[in-house]
């Protein structure tokens, strides 16, 4: 018992290769190519405990030190011959039909198309298709094409988990899906080899999701933009002759951002109001909304996280405000005037209760919005769960909304009933701004109504109108015509 206290657990006399077993066993993988994707495929397979071997037209141009060690360099048909099952196509597309000589090596084994189309044509052969064609004894599988090499580098778990997969062989993509995740990766399986079409074409999109929001933010900034414009600069110019064009560069454009910011802070919570009438007037929730109300529910995202850009500019450029020659030059005109009259001390005390309330309210609302958008990114919101998260970006962001809203009403005061703040009879632009947000909060605190909050809780855990139902209430009126 003693001399088997003393025997360790683990023996010193073990070589390095017995320290990572997974290396001796695992198959050879082999990379056609020994371009910078094949090299971070290279690192990343090894780092997986993948053993691997590059294949390239011309082994002495590889610089040494490139590749790491554990990676053998050979030539095109020396990598095909020691693969056991898989190889990755590292090429370009146009380079694919020198390897035709290699057909005979080629099949049998799964060839995986990491390429990318050239342009955006969903409708035309996709590069996975036309290397099946080329090699129709082989089984060819599209995957990680949608993965970077910097995702490959620093790991799977510091980018995008995600690799999309398609084939017409059920084999292959097994095989290939089974190595995805030993490199510690999420495969989606896309279906056959006719959807290489749109998995070569996703990474070519330049922001698919922001584009609508981008353009509705833009054009409110250039409605609101172009009204103040008319409103305080050209129509004064023109009817009196004032010149106010230097407001163009800064003042105007402080003005027209946070009516921006609060229009699309409301643009992200009218949808779900929306769809929450509609599902109270169609009494069932297993109807599908309209094609345009879906899209716009998924982009609530893109306008909340461009409504705290606007807010956030409207900040910075407030904070610039004193720093103008034209504040400095105000300032000492209301000083001189201020002389000039022989008054001492001018307390205004309704202005600075408004300056206060006004400023404390956006100062709060702009926090709640900042907290809004750090939760909404996937790092932070994944450490969330379901209620913590609805929490934050439902009951904090209607939060954000009412101060937003409170600002703005603070900032106007008693002006929009004044005659002086409807010049050519039109009124100043946050009344533009704060019309839609308050609809929104009105319709928020209606659907808060007991009478109304039951019905459609009960809707959406999957009670029905008897409308939309005729098997319950035939099954009703059965029950009751049994004796």
């Amino acid at each position: 018992m003693a001399e088997d206290m003393k025997t360790p657990l683990l023996s010193d006399s073990e070589g390095p290769a017995d320290a990572l077993p997974v290396c001796l066993t695992s198959p050879t993988v082999a990379i056609l190519g020994s371009g910078d994707f094949s090299r971070s495929l290279a690192v990343r397979l090894v780092a997986s405990g993948v053993r691997v071997v590059v294949g390239s037209r011309c082994v002495n141009r590889i610089p040494s030190g490139l590749f790491p060690d554990a990676v053998g360099l050979r030539n095109q048909e020396g990598a095909v011959s020691q693969a056991v099952c898989l190889v990755f196509m590292a090429l370009f597309p146009e380079h694919y039909r020198s390897l035709l000589g290699l057909q005979s090596a080629l099949a049998g084994k799964v060839l995986v198309d990491v390429s990318n189309a050239a342009e955006m044509n969903i409708h035309g052969t996709s590069n996975a298709e036309r290397l099946a064609e080329l090699f129709p004894d082989s089984q060819v599988v599209k995957g990680f094409n949608t993965v970077s090499t910097w995702e490959l580098q620093t790991g799977a778990h510091d980018g995008s988990r995600q690799v999309l997969i398609c084939s017409n062989s059920t084999e292959g993509k097994k095989k290939v899906v089974q190595l995805a995740r030993q490199m510690g990766f999420h495969p989606v399986d896309m279906g056959g080899l006719s959807a290489a079409r749109k998995i070569e074409a996703a990474p070519l999109r330049l922001f698919p999701s922001w584009s609508g929001p981008v353009v509705v933010t833009f054009l409110l900034f250039l409605f609101f933009y172009g009204y103040g414009f008319l409103r305080g600069i050209l129509l004064p110019f023109l009817a009196q002759g004032h010149n106010a064009f230097y407001r163009l560069t800064l003042d105007l454009v402080n003005e027209s951002l946070p009516a921006v910011a609060l229009v699309t802070l409301a643009l992200v919570y009218f949808p779900g109001l929306f769809a929450a009438w509609l599902q109270l007037w169609r009494g069932t929730k297993y109807r599908r909304f309209p094609s345009w109300l879906d899209n716009w529910l998924q982009r609530r995202k893109q306008l909340g996280l461009l409504s705290f850009l606007c807010a956030a500019l409207h900040g910075v450029y407030s904070l610039c405000l004193p720093l103008r020659r034209i504040t400095l030059h105000r300032t000492v005109n209301t000083a001189y005037r201020q002389v000039n009259a022989g008054a001492e001390e001018l307390w205004d005390e309704l202005g600075v209760w408004r300056s206060e309330l006004y400023l404390s309210c956006g100062v709060l609302g702009l926090g709640v919005l900042s907290l809004l958008a750090i939760t909404s990114l996937p790092s932070v919101g994944n450490t969330l769960n379901w209620r913590e998260f609805t929490f934050v970006q439902s009951g904090l962001g209607y939060i954000a909304l009412t101060l937003s809203i409170m600002h703005t009403l603070f900032f106007g005061w008693d002006f929009a009933f004044h005659i002086e703040a409807y010049p050519f009879y039109m009124p100043p632009s946050y009344l533009l701004a704060v019309a839609l947000p308050c609809v929104v909060l009105l319709c928020r605190c209606v659907l808060l109504l007991p009478c109304i909050l039951t019905r459609l809780t009960r809707i959406r855990r999957g009670w029905e109108s008897k409308r939309n139902c005729p098997v319950l209430q035939h099954h009703h009126v059965v029950a009751n015509e049994i004796p």
